[in-house]
């Protein structure tokens, strides 16, 4: 795991990380939501009903190609028992789950889940939780993918200086004469460097 973020949903400070180039949501965090002393047991409780369990089942066919089927099944049957509780480490070592995945470490371990199991977790918490951690989610890659377009945008034009001083250096020795005015000398150099603003950026500097 990598590329640690946080997000804020109604004071509840929720850690998130990207996993196998996908995002992946601490459902301890959310869990202390509703009971901040016993996040776990929260986790455990939601984790050991019928719904989500057919949720998370579903999730993994069609996500994972290495589900334990048979252990899927076990975990089904299990589940009829009274008393019947379903720990995420539980859940991971019988189907080889990779939709929830457990982290240790005192700071930012605990249980994460794939953004779309998260998502049903926050259904169960509450409504109104859901919509804000959504709306956090959504905000927070908006705001990644304007600065992922900055920095190209930054490197293009760096690019753009790097290869303008080449390409001026290369018109002086190669391209034009020595015996050549002042004007007709500027008005090459404005020819060629908008050869490479149209080639970067689409328009020539004026538009």
């Amino acid at each position: 795991m990598s590329k640690k973020e946080k997000i804020t949903v109604q004071g509840t400070e929720i850690i998130l990380l990207s996993h196998q180039k996908d995002d992946y949501i601490s459902l301890t965090d959310m869990a202390k939501y509703k009971n901040a002393e016993i996040p776990a047991t929260v986790i455990s409780h939601w984790l050991s009903t019928n719904f989500s369990i057919n949720y998370m089942g579903l999730w993994e066919r069609m996500n994972n190609p290495d589900f334990n089927l048979t252990g899927f099944r076990e975990v089904k049957m299990l589940s009829t028992e009274t008393g019947f509780a379903l720990s995420p480490k539980q859940w991971i070592t019988m189907t080889n789950a990779i939709g929830i995945v457990s982290k240790a470490g005192r700071y930012g371990g605990g249980t994460f889940a794939h953004r779309n199991i998260a998502f049903e977790f926050a259904s169960w918490l509450s409504p109104e939780f859901k919509y804000y951690l959504i709306n956090e989610f959504e905000r927070l890659k908006i705001e990644e993918l304007q600065q992922q377009k900055s920095l190209e945008w930054h490197l293009q034009r760096t690019l753009s200086k790097i290869n303008y001083r080449i390409h001026t250096d290369a018109i002086k020795d190669e391209i034009i004469p020595q015996l050549v005015s002042k004007e007709q000398l500027m008005f090459a150099y404005a020819n060629e460097a908008d050869l490479l603003n149209v080639a970067l950026f689409g328009k020539t500097a004026k538009q």
